[in-house]
């Protein structure tokens, strides 16, 4: 299923990965994504869901939660199979310290105490777009997801 088939509502998880990954391991992790898609669900009723990987960088889950929630168990499930994804293509993606953004078309990585500094010389300021990977929703994802600092959870990084 497309994601944007799903409704604004559904839930959404952002795995961003450390490193650029190659197209041949995306068309990879898609195909795994998809088979995982195929067989994920919650109390034995199949969810409404997607798997998509964006700018070869961040792994993102949706699920349709309008017929069948989430339930703890299919959250682990899903939980087991990034890091089966992570062992795998020996990525981290769990690091919630690493923060992503543009400069240009071109995405970049730093560590938090790194961008805060770079805000606070002025290389990035509250005009530059970050990855929000915080946000919850498929609606919240298409518009708040790709943000600059100053409409993101970052500003509280703008001293």
């Amino acid at each position: 299923m497309n994601y944007q088939e799903l409704a604004d509502h559904g839930r959404v998880w952002i795995y961003q990965t450390d490193r650029r990954l190659s197209d041949a391991e995306v068309n990879e992790i898609q195909a795994h994504g998809a088979k995982f898609i195929d067989q994920w669900a919650a109390h034995g009723s199949e969810l409404q869901a997607a798997f998509e990987v964006f700018y070869n960088q961040f792994i993102v889950l949706f699920a349709d939660e309008t017929q069948v929630k989430a339930s703890g168990c299919s959250i682990d499930s899903s939980v087991r199979f990034i890091k089966e994804l992570e062992k795998h293509y020996q990525l981290d993606l769990f690091n919630r310290l690493n923060l992503t953004y543009k400069e240009g078309s071109e995405i970049k990585m730093m560590p938090m105490a790194d961008f805060q500094k770079q805000l606070e010389e002025g290389v990035l300021n509250e005009e530059t777009t970050v990855f929000n990977n915080l946000i919850e929703t498929k609606g919240d994802f298409e518009t708040k997801w790709e943000v600059p600092v100053k409409e993101s959870w970052h500003k509280q990084l703008v001293s």
